[in-house]
């Protein structure tokens, strides 16, 4: 028998969701609330949806206090969305030098371009400052192959994360980091853009 995966409350809009589909606080030494971006920190954790509004929410109604039963200190709300947003980006920026050093990402325009041609792309990460020409040619063999695309990050960034000067386009050719770089980008842009859950 499969175990269910287990459930937990968003602290913001109580919905009831998988506990590794939320976001996971945990409390430091001096009953801090910080972000536990890697669901790995020791403790009783908190959560909330991947969304600045759920976050906002549960702020405004001292749904961390009642969660960790007493008073708790919580960073200026822009600082705490200022670190939520690095931390995921840095989880982000992680999973992608992974994927490339284990041969299961390929960069430049013209090693991308013939991988989706070959069908072999499982995502598509394009930057945010990507030429329109560029992005067009690159949108369309993806749609007709099927591949979904997401943006992230810029050429320089992107590029320095790959060991090379400048990348404005990444395609993952494996399932599994695929799936993992999907799940956190699309968490990465419900929060940083304050989106819905």
């Amino acid at each position: 028998m499969v175990k269910a995966d287990p459930q937990r409350s968003c602290l913001g809009c109580r919905e009831v969701k998988p506990k590794d589909d939320l976001l996971r606080f945990v409390l430091d030494p001096d009953r801090l609330v910080l972000p536990d971006i890697s669901r790995k920190l020791p403790g009783r954790g908190a959560y909330t949806c991947f969304s600045r509004s759920c976050l906002q929410a549960a702020i405004g109604r001292r749904q961390f206090s009642r969660a960790f039963k007493g008073e708790v200190t919580l960073l200026p709300e822009d600082e705490l969305n200022t670190m939520i947003t690095k931390l995921q980006y840095e989880r982000i920026i992680s999973l992608i030098s992974m994927a490339n050093k284990a041969g299961k990402a390929v960069s430049g325009s013209d090693k991308v371009m013939d991988a989706l041609r070959k069908g072999s792309v499982a995502l598509l990460v394009l930057v945010k400052d990507i030429s329109p020409d560029s992005r067009s040619r690159f949108a369309a063999i993806a749609e007709k192959t099927g591949v979904k695309v997401i943006d992230f990050s810029f050429k320089e960034k992107l590029g320095a994360t790959l060991g090379k000067e400048i990348r404005t386009a990444v395609a993952v050719i494996s399932v599994p980091f695929a799936d993992a770089l999907d799940r956190e980008l699309t968490r990465y842009w419900n929060f940083f853009e304050g989106g819905a859950k």
